[in-house]
């Protein structure tokens, strides 16, 4: 599941809390069909829930072991690239969370 950069994006813009499909299609910008697809996905891999609020659907993270592992993927990506990580500096932020 998190192969894909569409997919790893959804998943880091929930941290910060539940969002909409057409909110999640904004962060990542990509059209919303396209997105309910991927979250269709990652609902079926338990790694979010939803919330049927009249004809709006939320997303949110399954839970915390989620969203460790989200920010532990984004963080070792960091690293991965080269120098030194933005959670390193301090100047990075996990959604939510406070300083990481």
């Amino acid at each position: 599941m998190l192969a894909d950069a569409t997919r790893v994006q959804l998943l880091w813009a929930l941290i910060g809390g539940e969002l909409s499909v057409n909110d999640l299609a904004e962060c990542v910008g990509k059209p919303s069909p396209s997105v309910s697809q991927h979250l269709a996905k990652l609902r079926m891999a338990r790694l979010v829930r939803t919330r049927r609020e009249g004809t709006q659907v939320f997303y949110r993270l399954e839970n915390d072991h989620v969203r460790q592992l989200v920010a532990d993927a984004v963080y070792n990506a960091e690293h991965a690239a080269g120098g030194t990580p933005e959670h390193h500096r301090g100047v990075h932020e996990l959604p939510g969370r406070g300083t990481a």
